[in-house]
């Protein structure tokens, strides 16, 4: 049985996981599967936006048991290649050239906090709660580190991977871990509402605007600009820009 369920919608793709009996935690098939849907969404064209959420009570509680007893018993070699493994999929997320939108309900958890926190967009209901808890049983969550320095300050990130407690969803929202907190019992719609907006904007400006923004993270400033520039550029020559000038010339210019 898969263990990511791939819905289309449309303009929009939808990859459950699918493990609620374990609380949808990380496994390699699990990892493997999510890799490969994303890929496959990506290659689509038609394609504006995908969501990533949780079946059953819960998004996403991290490895399961089996993960972390092979953990602790593999030699360090294994287990720099087991973390190269989720690192790659964390990565692939940002590769996706369209937006990756994580729609957390129930808790997201270690990994399942770190897949959130690697999303462009977090979604959550009112009752979800996350939490980096790694550090109490001796581990540390390494690989989200450089993706939750890139969200919040340094000393909140500080804070969050050291301490290892659970926090709300509206305590996430004042992070700037979360976009957008909607209620339990419209969780759907909201979620359509919310990413309604990538079928009326222009898909290449996004894809443009994505590929700038994290490629802007190791750039210095006359770098940032340069790339700025050539995006700019970029998007001057694509369709969704020449016919969207045209409509606006048309309307600035059209006899009153």
């Amino acid at each position: 049985m898969a263990t990511v369920i791939t819905s289309e919608h449309g303009f929009y793709n939808a990859l459950t996981l699918h493990r609620p009996e374990k609380r949808n935690a990380l496994n390699d098939e699990l990892i493997a599967d999510l890799k490969e849907a994303l890929g496959e969404a990506d290659q689509n064209e038609e394609l504006r936006a995908i969501i990533i959420r949780g079946s059953g009570p819960d998004f996403c509680s991290g490895a399961d048991l089996e993960a972390l007893q092979k953990i602790a018993t593999a030699s360090y070699e294994e287990n720099l290649a087991d973390a190269q493994n989720l690192a790659d999929l964390f990565t692939l997320i940002r590769k996706v050239r369209i937006p990756v939108i994580a729609a957390v309900h129930g808790r997201a958890l270690a990994g399942g906090a770190g897949l959130a926190t690697a999303c462009d967009l977090v979604i959550a209901t009112e009752t979800a709660r996350f939490g980096y808890p790694e550090v109490k049983i001796g581990f540390v969550p390494a690989i989200v580190t450089a993706f939750l320095r890139r969200n919040v300050s340094e000393k909140r990130a500080f804070e969050l991977v050291t301490q290892g407690f659970e926090f709300t969803a509206q305590q996430a929202h004042e992070f700037g871990l979360v976009n957008k907190i909607v209620s339990d019992e419209k969780f759907d719609e909201e979620i359509f509402e919310y990413i309604s907006v990538y079928e009326k904007v222009s898909r290449s400006a996004v894809m443009l605007s994505k590929e700038l923004l994290y490629r802007t993270d190791g750039l210095n400033f006359d770098a940032a600009i340069k790339a700025g520039v050539e995006a700019n550029a970029k998007a001057r020559m694509t369709d969704d820009c020449k016919e969207g000038l045209a409509k606006f010339l048309k309307r600035q210019f059209k006899p009153q």
